[in-house]
């Protein structure tokens, strides 16, 4: 299957295993457009310092009449049964998601055609993806990549439309989500890559050669 045919959540979490998930934006890509998103504020479970402040923008006494993040259990499960999850670099997400709730429901393992699995990965990952398909690239960094792929005013374009006030900025979720979805999409768009599979995406996004040969050799055979 394209993955272009197929749900991709691409998500972003602000925080950190200290101060638990801050705030979360989930962007939906299906046929290479962002078609859906999410997002809200979570009350801390640390002490939010200054210096991630000055990061993420996000102020401890602004954040402690909200919801915490494990009342959105459902959000997450349910889009995990649905899809793959997508991040850019995400080892970060996946460690948040695995803080609060270690497995998902049991759901489609996407690297095994009508396998199932408890697991919140394999994950897409553009940076990834980036590096594998255009390793000239100087930097893996988010606002670099969508630099150097022109796509900062149809990022900003969507921001206005998706973003709360105040957020429509790097290292705001669903700024954030917004940005790595329309790297994934622009693949959608190349003539070479718009026929990639899911699991050619997944194999793309490990590091690991071993895990890369095996889910090639499950798409061939």
């Amino acid at each position: 299957m394209r993955w272009t045919e197929q749900p991709v959540f691409f998500i972003d979490f602000e925080g950190s295993l200290a101060t638990g998930v801050l705030e979360y934006g989930v962007a939906t890509l299906l046929g290479g457009r962002v078609t859906a998103t999410r997002t809200r504020l979570c009350a801390p479970t640390g002490r939010v310092r200054a210096e991630d402040t000055e990061i993420h923008g996000l102020r401890e006494e602004t954040l402690c009449g909200c919801a915490p993040f494990s009342s959105d259990w459902e959000e997450f499960a349910g889009r995990r049964e649905k899809g793959p999850l997508a991040a850019h670099y995400a080892g970060a997400e996946n460690s948040l998601l695995r803080s609060v709730w270690p497995y998902p429901r049991t759901s489609p393992d996407f690297t095994r055609p009508g396998g199932r699995a408890a697991d919140w990965g394999p994950w897409i990952d553009s940076a990834r993806v980036f590096a594998q398909l255009y390793p000239g690239l100087e930097s893996g960094r988010l606002e670099s990549l969508v630099a150097a792929c022109g796509l900062q005013a149809d990022l900003d374009s969507l921001a206005r439309i998706h973003c709360p006030a105040g957020r429509e900025r790097y290292h705001a979720a669903l700024y954030d989500a917004l940005a790595g979805a329309l790297l994934l999409g622009s693949l959608a768009r190349h003539p070479q890559l718009a026929s990639l599979t899911v699991m050619q995406l997944l194999a793309l996004s490990t590091l690991d050669p071993g895990k890369r040969d095996s889910i090639v050799q499950r798409e061939l055979f």
